[in-house]
């Protein structure tokens, strides 16, 4: 069974391209621009920051909860330090990074509201990425299984996961606009890592979308 210190090291069963990095990281990736200050939560074994490193020439950090993925990011000569996303993003300053990015976390952590809220107070801008629990199979699992879901971005039993809240890409967006967050970018993914197309609706987003990516900046 996972403990709590495993739970941000969620990124073994995300969808990977024929080159075998992650497709939600290499649209999270063009999304940043050359030379960022950037700070990876949740970082994982920080196949992110070597992204960006070698593709953005950016000045990466990253915080990790899990010792394992700690040792991991280090020996590939990565800033990473031990930390929890939940607690420990309050101690950074203001406008500390040009990004601050969450890859599959958000839906681990205890008090998601808060730690978006954070990101965006230590960051110019945000970039969140997520499994969509209101994909059609999930919805369809749900109503003729009548069983909680299993799915590549979601593959663990319902007592075995490191998950704690599940969202749509519809409560997403409901989340940034109560709290006031701007959207500068989006991007929803099919179960074969395409991009779904931008100017379709919310709820086909909603609807097709195994996954999402969103650029996110505080209102002025």
């Amino acid at each position: 069974m996972h403990t709590r210190p495993q739970r941000e090291l969620a990124t073994a069963h995300a969808a990977r391209n024929g080159a075998g990095a992650r497709v939600d990281l290499l649209v999270v990736a063009q999304m940043v621009k050359p030379g960022a200050k950037v700070l990876d939560v949740g970082c994982g074994d920080g196949e992110l920051l070597k992204i960006l490193t070698e593709t953005k020439n950016v000045d990466g950090r990253g915080i990790e909860i899990s010792r394992e993925g700690v040792n991991l990011c280090v020996a590939k000569g990565l800033a990473v330090i031990q930390g929890d996303a939940d607690t420990d993003l309050a101690d950074y300053p203001d406008n500390a990074f040009d990004y601050v990015i969450l890859s599959q976390t958000l839906q681990a952590t205890w008090r998601p509201r808060v730690v978006l809220e954070h990101m965006l107070r230590i960051g110019e801008r945000a970039i969140v990425s997520f499994p969509n629990f209101g994909h059609w199979k999930i919805r369809l699992k749900l109503l003729f299984q009548g069983r909680m879901p299993r799915t590549p971005h979601l593959p663990d039993t319902w007592y075995d996961t490191q998950n704690i809240h599940f969202c749509t890409i519809r409560d997403f967006r409901d989340l940034c606009n109560e709290i006031g967050v701007k959207m500068e970018a989006a991007v929803a993914l099919n179960a074969w890592g395409g991009k779904l197309r931008i100017n379709v609706p919310w709820w086909f987003w909603n609807l097709f979308g195994e996954q999402a990516v969103f650029l996110l900046t505080r209102k002025k």
